[in-house]
């Protein structure tokens, strides 16, 4: 769920000079595009920068990546502190491209949200693969997550590699650079039976180079969802997608500028243009850039036949000022207001509505239309939860980090009549562990002493893993799994836990294109309804002294309100690749082993 930028200026820096009166155009877009799409991860940020045709012996690639949510300030402010010793010629485009890091007309960005328990600086995007030759330099930066790492580790091996990490940001980066480098000799085999003058023979292999041939060569061993930017040092760009659409990018170009993005809505703002104007990559597609400024499009992989894109993207995780999204978030709200009027038995006039801050508020608006439109009265409507403090997690003892979690939260004093007589509706986008619902959240509400608190979850319930984005890999984090087994065991089918192990263990050393999903079978006794009655009593904590209703979206509403991203598969199973059967196959037999800590 990372976030990237790419921005490639198609003029020389002294063309922007001269019509917007600074060099550094290029340089504040990428800045707000990062800005626009901090939401996309705060854990750090890196950018690189190309500069072309700089005279050998100078340095052509600057990058820089900070640890930490103030990465993107830090970064920024770094290269601002050196433009400001210019003294003077900070107007000069020509003595500032060869003077000063970061004055080039390409630019790499990235957003770190992670997805493993690996962290620190070298984890973090721009990634950079240096070599003599320029046409073998390589920079990639990415939002992605391979299901398929211990494949593509051994693939390397058995080239004769020696990955020194088997993160899948590294074992891509040495996937594409071999491939890379074979592409290039290849090229010089056959340049050089025309040409015998060696510069001109490298000019030429830039020239040619054929950037989907060796990509095409890597990629087609990759399983998971990802979008990839890159650059080579000469000053080819690339961005390419993933061929189910999992993951997102979207771009714009005209005579001036080429930019790639994670979110529409940013691009939108930060060059001043409608959506029409904005593309969406498509799945399986390459966007090419070459050093003259030539763009064209090219298939990576022949997409699937259904598009696969990310759910979550929409439920939560992008920002909700996309015209899009902003109505499908609206529509997942409105298309809950039955459940929720039959969860109160009609009583609007004793209802009180609020949602946890903050990406739930539009789905909010939704709901409290819908309830409008149902009945014809305005829903009560009150400030009811607020956001005072962020835990943090240099708390090491549990009874302290426990003590703490219960104040992240406050509640607005009085917003509700006290005695039981309200009841308290409160919507959130996803419900997945439960474990802030407990921990901090119904805790609080209750003291406001409520007739009745319903918990409203725009999306279905998280029954499986994610495996391509959000970090969410262990069974017994779901509250809809824990729910579910806990029914198993109260109804006297052990059974079907003990045939499920028995089944994925059958499997275990199946190639993963004949792997079932048969997890899918600890769901299929029960409604979703029962399941939800499970989540509230297992969620509820012992001082809450009222009724406790949790409302799901169903999947069928989920599919009707974002008709144009498919990929359900963290609530119903049916992951798009090979590789996400795999790993929920691994993920069961941990549990069942109470391995999951080792894993």
């Amino acid at each position: 769920m990372c976030g990237i930028a790419m921005v490639r200026l198609l003029k020389p820096l002294d063309y922007y000079q001269k019509k917007y009166d600074t060099w550094q155009y290029g340089l504040h877009k990428m800045y707000l595009l990062m800005e626009k799409q901090h939401n996309r991860g705060q854990e750090g940020a890196g950018i690189a920068s190309l500069k072309l045709d700089i005279p050998p012996g100078e340095e052509y690639i600057w990058r820089e990546r900070i640890d930490g949510k103030n990465a993107i300030q830090q970064i920024f402010s770094g290269i601002h502190d050196r433009l400001e010793q210019m003294n003077g010629q900070l107007d000069d485009p020509d003595y500032a491209k060869l003077n000063l890091p970061f004055a080039g007309e390409l630019y790499l960005g990235h957003l770190r949200y992670s997805t493993t328990n690996w962290s620190g600086v070298s984890y973090i995007h721009p990634f950079l693969r240096r070599h003599n030759w320029k046409a073998r330099t390589l920079v990639l930066a990415g939002n992605f997550n391979l299901t398929n790492v211990d494949e593509i580790f051994e693939r390397l091996i058995n080239q004769g590699q020696h990955p020194r990490d088997k993160a899948d940001t590294f074992l891509m980066l040495e996937s594409l650079g071999n491939k890379l480098d074979k592409e290039v000799q290849e090229e010089y085999n056959q340049v050089k039976q025309r040409y015998t003058n060696d510069v001109v023979i490298t000019r030429k292999i830039e020239e040619q180079l054929d950037i989907p041939s060796f990509i095409r060569k890597s990629e087609k061993y990759w399983d998971g969802g990802y979008v990839i930017c890159g650059m080579l040092g000469h000053g080819d760009a690339f961005a390419f997608r993933d061929p189910d659409g999992i993951r997102t990018a979207f771009y714009y170009h005209d005579d001036e500028i080429a930019v790639v993005t994670s979110e529409r809505a940013a691009l939108q703002t930060v060059m001043g243009v409608n959506e029409e104007n904005i593309h969406e990559l498509e799945p399986g597609q390459i966007m090419i850039i070459k050093k003259n400024g030539h763009i064209s499009f090219d298939t990576i992989r022949i997409p699937t036949q259904e598009k696969k894109a990310c759910s979550f993207e929409r439920i939560y995780f992008s920002r909700g000022n996309d015209l899009d999204i902003y109505n499908e978030r609206k529509k997942l709200g409105g298309s809950l207001s039955k459940q929720i009027l039959r969860s109160v038995n009609g009583e609007i006039e004793n209802s009180i509505f609020s949602f946890i801050p903050n990406t739930a508020e539009v789905a909010f608006y939704g709901m409290t239309q819908g309830i409008k439109r149902l009945t014809g009265i305005d829903p009560h409507i009150e400030k009811v939860l607020i956001k005072d403090i962020k835990l943090r997690t240099f708390i090491s003892q549990n009874k302290e980090r426990n003590d703490l979690a219960k104040h992240v939260y406050d509640v607005t004093w009085n917003s509700i009549r006290r005695g039981k007589k309200d009841n308290l509706i409160v919507i959130d986008d996803s419900i997945v562990r439960g474990t802030t619902l407990k921990q901090s959240i119904l805790s609080i509400i209750n003291r406001l002493e409520p007739k009745k608190i319903v918990i409203v979850s725009s999306s279905p319930q998280v029954r499986y893993p994610d495996y391509y984005g959000i970090d969410m890999s262990k069974m017994s984090e779901f509250c809809a799994f824990r729910a579910a087994i806990a029914l198993l065991k109260e109804t006297g089918k052990q059974h079907i836990i003990d045939e499920v192990y028995r089944k994925c263990l059958e499997q275990k050393d199946l190639k993963k294109e004949q792997m079932v999903n048969y997890v899918k079978k600890i769901y299929e006794p029960f409604t979703q309804e029962e399941v939800s009655a499970k989540i509230a009593e297992i969620l509820t904590p012992k001082e809450v002294d009222c009724p406790l209703e949790i409302v799901f979206q169903t999947v069928e509403g989920l599919h009707i309100a974002c008709p144009n991203h498919t990929g359900d598969w963290y609530f119903t199973g049916n992951y798009p690749t090979p590789g996400g059967t795999r790993l929920i196959n691994q993920a069961f037999i941990n549990y069942y082993e109470g391995k999951e800590m080792l894993d």
